[in-house]
């Protein structure tokens, strides 16, 4: 999950949607309330560990920031030298990924088939929407933040990709983050401040929305998720032209992707392609690893209760 998020278009909610861990990691968040608070302030510390799923978290959390440290930084530099490449893996896993999430589904009728379709269109209009220009005011702050954290959680939806739509990519993740490493520590928490805590409140009041969806209306809302999935495909599609914005970081001018236009098919008679093929089967044969070695005991269409 955490790799993921380097790779605009791809969410960290796809990767543990397409594994099976998404229902319950919003089940564990939901979980962060005022009951888990008076827990703590009891110090009862083992119990709260118990009731916010605590294991399944940590264990996630670990492998979100080996991650940071080691393999998104790896993709990192793939973007930047070779991107096609490293959207082509990202393109077959997800591909491959569909038939998987559409089982997730327990019966297909005319609602999650609309679903289906409506979250198909939502993704595939996202990859063709010109960006907007940004603002720093602090309405805006905190509905950016609770739009990509809300992005970055459901599957389907990039939240980096939104920031970029939204206009605030460059002024958020690059300008305000420079601020802070240069000193100008306060210019920079104006902005990140009220971009946090729209993203804090965006995180609590979605996990409890998805909660409720995923209970009363599981299979429209997994077709819907499912569509996202989809939809975003055309955002990762390898053979793009990306639009680039050069910017000035620690007083040198570097290049940051605001954009893609130009989609086309790839060049079959380059050695390239079909290198970025190959590496589209091995996303897919991934996929296939995982159906077979993480077999989850209730079929995908549930999540192990967890006690209050």
């Amino acid at each position: 999950m955490g790799a993921a998020n380097v790779i605009p278009g791809v969410s960290g909610g796809t990767i543990a949607f397409i594994t099976g861990i998404f229902e319950r990691l919003i089940e564990a968040i939901k979980k962060f309330d005022g009951t888990t608070a008076r827990l703590l302030f009891r110090f009862r510390v083992g119990e709260a560990w118990k009731r916010v799923d605590g294991r399944f978290l940590g264990a996630l959390g670990v492998g979100v920031a080996v991650s940071i440290v080691t393999m998104a930084r790896i993709l990192e530099w793939g973007f930047e030298h070779h991107p096609v490449m490293v959207w082509a893996f990202f393109f077959g896993l997800i591909a491959a990924s569909l038939p998987a999430v559409g089982k997730l589904v327990r019966r297909w009728g005319a609602g999650p088939a609309i679903a289906l379709l409506v979250g198909t269109g939502i993704a595939l209009s996202m990859a063709f929407m010109t960006p907007v220009s940004g603002s720093s005011n602090v309405f805006y702050l905190l509905l950016c933040g609770v739009v990509a954290m809300s992005s970055m959680i459901i599957p389907g939806l990039s939240g980096s990709f939104v920031l970029l739509l939204m206009g605030t990519y460059k002024l958020i993740m690059i300008d305000a983050v420079n601020d802070l490493t240069s000193g100008e520590i306060g210019a920079g928490l104006r902005i990140l401040v009220p971009f946090g805590i729209g993203a804090l409140a965006g995180l609590v009041v979605l996990a409890r929305a998805l909660s409720w969806l995923f209970h009363t209306w599981h299979d429209i809302v997994v077709a819907l998720i499912t569509g996202f999935v989809a939809g975003s495909l055309a955002i990762i599609w390898p053979w793009k032209d990306p639009v680039p914005e050069e910017f000035v970081r620690d007083g040198e001018v570097k290049e940051k992707i605001i954009g893609f236009e130009n989609w086309h098919l790839p060049d079959l008679g380059a050695g390239t392609t079909w290198a970025a093929i190959g590496l589209m089967l091995a996303g897919g044969l991934l996929i296939v690893v995982l159906e077979v070695f993480v077999r989850r005991p209730d079929g995908g269409k549930g999540i192990p209760p967890v006690e209050e």
